[in-house]
């Protein structure tokens, strides 16, 4: 039926122009195209069902190939992968999240939701500490340290009269074995005294000679336990190690490290927290903060390190100082305590102390009123199980675990294609892609034109029924309107022949 009946003609001097009579070629199916445009986000609860905000689909293995999808409700199945529960396909990943942890294989791209797998232990690498340590305030404090071990006999408290080698905690004591008193004294004046055992030394005699290593401080015996207390109180650096060399072949087992009942100071801060070593098992670290006797300036000292044998090393941190507003202006050592968890024999563990940055006040500052100095938070944790997954917007699946740790386990892989109508539908609301998709770019949501992944949630059918309804009646509309078309131009060339008859 289509034709053109008559030309466009131009204008011209005296009358105007025309356009073109044509005859069109009916109603006809132009194309047919699938709508990409956003549904509806649908709130199912369910942690695991992931819904594309924008675009970009997630991507799935069929074992020989990958397919995608905007349907994200996913499952665990009995191997821990995350897959569709349908059909079985495997959600795929993009970077390495999870893959040091051992939560994710590093050879395979199929995402693991490692319920079966522990988190490590970290050890404490990093302590903070922030709070005010006070300008104005004077709490003269007292240096008292202990051995925080009961020297017994036969299980009961030792006293000032009892052998050292009566002790439980010797054995094969002889002459000739040396005790070496080793530390500093209050003024901090190195103190390094070797004892010679002769044979039937006492308690007393040890600590008589722990008296003697010290110009400021006594030894004193507390329930079976050695105290060491300064003679005067104020700031102290009064510090004690016991270390037993044998001649023959004596033991005498004695604390790694003597612990600070109580620092001296012009002013004491005493705060705490839960450090972890490599086997994820808890210590208290207890510090107290105290002030010199140089105005505006104080030390960190690691009172004691509590759970099982630990060894001391470095216990103080000296010359804490602050500007005149008040804001951190450094230490004039390095900030960190060192220790040696299971013992003396151990490695040492470097104990980085975060006092704040310079010239900040997101650490310690030092303003009037009372110090409210605290320790802020640690690296270190213990191990943990897998309890619960969420999804990011970037697609991250954030493992919450057992020790309460957050981590990061796997991205969710995300795909997207210059012209997503083009993709060639294979079933059950797979995809694939075609000559006109354009290829795929894998990427992670929020990143290369991807929108944002939703979490505990579905997209709903971007199909409006009722406006599909009535395009339908439409095009039926269309297709009638033309077949009367053609009928009515059949009847007027039959008149026309009848009138040339």
């Amino acid at each position: 039926m289509a034709q053109t009946l008559r030309e466009a003609t131009q204008p011209s001097s005296t009358v105007g122009g025309t356009n073109p009579q044509q005859v069109g070629s009916g109603v006809m199916v132009a194309s047919i195209d699938r709508g990409m445009a956003q549904g509806n986000l649908v709130n199912t609860g369910a942690p695991l069902d992931l819904a594309m905000d924008g675009q970009g689909f997630f991507v799935l293995h069929d074992g020989e190939q990958e397919v995608f999808t905007r349907v994200g409700h996913f499952e665990i199945d009995a191997g821990y992968n995350l897959v569709d529960p349908g059909t079985g396909y495997r959600v795929q990943r993009i970077g390495n999240a999870g893959v040091a942890e051992g939560f994710q294989d590093l050879g395979s791209d199929h995402i693991r939701i490692p319920y079966d797998v522990a988190l490590p232990a970290s050890a404490t690498t990093r302590v903070t500490f922030n709070g005010n340590l006070s300008a104005s305030n004077v709490a003269v404090g007292t240096s008292v340290l202990t051995s925080g071990v009961n020297f017994t006999v036969l299980s009961a408290l030792c006293t000032g009269t009892t052998a050292l080698a009566d002790l439980d905690q010797t054995s094969g004591l002889a002459a000739g074995d040396t005790i070496t008193i080793s530390g500093t004294d209050a003024d901090g004046t190195p103190v390094n005294t070797p004892w010679i055992l002769a044979g039937g030394e006492t308690m007393d005699d040890l600590l008589a000679q722990v008296s003697g290593a010290f110009s400021g401080a006594t030894a004193s015996l507390d329930g079976g336990e050695i105290r060491l207390t300064d003679d005067v109180a104020g700031y102290s650096q009064t510090d004690l190690l016991l270390s037993y060399t044998p001649a023959g072949a004596g033991t005498f087992d004695l604390p790694g490290h003597f612990e600070m009942l109580a620092a001296g100071g012009n002013e004491v801060r005493t705060t705490s927290i839960e450090v972890f070593d490599s086997y994820g098992i808890g210590h208290v670290l207890s510090v107290a903060f105290v002030r010199t006797d140089t105005p505006g300036t104080w030390d960190a000292v690691l009172l004691s390190v509590s759970g099982g044998t630990v060894a001391v090393d470095d216990r103080r941190i000296t010359g804490i100082s602050f500007n005149q507003d008040g804001s951190f202006a450094g230490s004039a050592d390095d900030s960190d305590f060192t220790v040696r968890f299971g013992g003396a024999s151990q490695p040492a563990t470097t104990l980085d102390v975060d006092l704040g940055t310079i010239g900040q006040f997101d650490g310690l500052t030092q303003f009037g009123g009372d110090s409210t100095a605290k320790a802020g938070s640690q690296d270190g944790y213990e191990a943990g199980y897998l309890a619960s997954v969420s999804a990011s917007r970037e697609g991250d699946l954030i493992g919450m675990f057992t020790n309460g740790v957050r981590c990061t386990i796997a991205t969710v892989k995300v795909a997207v294609f210059p012209n997503p109508a083009g993709l060639e539908s294979i079933g059950n609301n797979y995809y694939q892609s075609s000559g006109n998709s354009g290829d795929p770019v894998p990427t992670r949501a929020l990143s290369a034109g991807a929108g944002a992944i939703t979490g505990g949630t579905l997209e709903q059918s971007n199909v409006d029924i009722a406006q599909e309804f009535v395009s339908l009646i439409q095009a039926q509309n269309g297709y009638q309107a033309n077949a009367r078309t053609i009928r009515v131009t059949n009847d007027m060339l039959r008149e026309l022949s009848n009138l040339i008859r």
